[in-house]
């Protein structure tokens, strides 16, 4: 059976909405949906035609500034089930995704949908976890993924996930998961991501509340008994250029020295470079918080905190603690994020002045006597 495969437009969306219905009972996109996927989202919508009738469709997001793509949902019209429109229009995703320079596909399938799992299965999907209460009736989700720029170990997924709960405390966040990974008997909660934020914050930056500086990321990290590495491309304060008013700026100053006063009493070596070798660090058992400008992710220039999950020879992979849910994006969307060597380059630096800002922690290692 021949089908015509391209990218939806406008038009569809009442066909798209009548297939939908007859799909699915739960979780249904709306015409309102299928309006923003097709002429806003960071998306691609693919439709399947016979004849001139809709008789599928494949629906891929992408995550701006990585090789990641998810597949978020795929419908066959009853009437041509059983011609292998699904596997057509998995294969029509992955050679789009693929044209987006992803290298990873990565989606999600009810337990109770046998036929679903069976294909991606078949077709080389790899799952990796279990999503507890995803679905509208509570039903658990399982997540596959495949990387389908060609055959690679999937990444290690040591690293718990935290979402910050506010605005300012991607790097309180960050420092949670980095803490959690290396010491696995310790619970994220938002009571100690408030408490870090108030321990690292530079009290002022670009607009609203402070941000967390890497200075004071790392005095609350070593507070807390972890061995640490500060890596920063300038010495001093980082965000000084973000304030225009010399009250604010005196008092980021000042807050900055005596964060340096107080890692230089605690044996903290403050390291100058722009050479951040994070495979390097992780294989010695570092988990890198890295400062970049969240402008490769939202188009917002502002400086934000990843953590560093893993490393291979194309990508860096990281969680970011930021969910933009007004761009579909879930939490499980923000784990483990694909990064190309050369991208992430380009999001670790902020600023005009090209700053760059590492705290590395790790367990601090007993010294047997001899």
């Amino acid at each position: 059976m021949l089908f015509n495969f391209r990218v939806a437009v406008l038009d569809d969306v009442d066909q798209l909405v009548a297939l939908e219905q007859q799909c699915f009972t739960l979780d249904r996109l709306s015409q309102r949906n299928f309006h923003w996927m097709i002429s806003r989202a960071n998306s691609c919508l693919i439709v399947a035609e016979h004849q001139g009738q809709l008789a599928g469709y494949a629906l891929l997001l992408f995550h701006r500034g990585t090789s990641l793509a998810r597949l978020y949902s795929i419908a066959v019209s009853h009437a041509w089930r059983g011609h292998r429109l699904g596997q057509k229009l998995l294969e029509e995703a992955q050679t789009r995704a693929l044209s987006r320079n992803c290298a990873w596909l990565r989606l999600e399938v009810r337990v109770d949908n046998p036929a679903a799992i069976s294909l991606y299965e078949a077709n080389g999907y790899q799952r990796f976890a279990v999503v507890e209460d995803y679905y509208e009736d509570h039903a658990e989700a399982l997540r596959y993924e495949k990387r389908i720029l060609r055959d690679a170990p999937p990444p290690t997924r040591q690293v718990p996930y935290y979402q910050q709960t506010t605005e300012f405390t991607c790097g309180a966040a960050c420092l949670l998961m980095a803490m959690a990974a290396i010491d696995t008997s310790r619970a994220m909660s938002r009571k100690e991501e408030i408490q870090l934020w108030r321990e690292a914050t530079t009290v002022f930056m670009t607009a609203g509340h402070g941000g967390c500086s890497p200075q004071g990321l790392a005095l609350a990290a070593c507070r807390r008994g972890f061995e640490v590495r500060l890596l920063v491309s300038q010495l001093g304060s980082l965000f000084l250029d973000g304030v225009r008013r010399p009250e604010k700026k005196a008092i980021m100053k000042l807050v900055e020295e005596h964060f340096a006063e107080d890692l230089e009493q605690a044996g903290v070596i403050t390291e100058q470079t722009s050479n951040f070798d994070i495979c390097a660090a992780l294989e010695a058992g570092f988990k890198p918080v890295i400062l970049i400008s969240s402008y490769r992710f939202t188009r917002l220039k502002a400086p934000h905190w990843v953590l560093i999950t893993g490393c291979d020879e194309e990508f860096v992979y990281l969680h970011d603690p930021d969910v933009d849910h007004s761009r579909q994006h879930k939490s499980i969307d923000c784990q483990h994020l694909p990064v190309s060597h050369e991208e992430f380059m380009r999001m670790s630096t902020f600023g005009t002045r090209r700053v760059r800002a590492a705290v590395m922690l790790r367990g601090r290692v007993a010294i047997q006597p001899g």
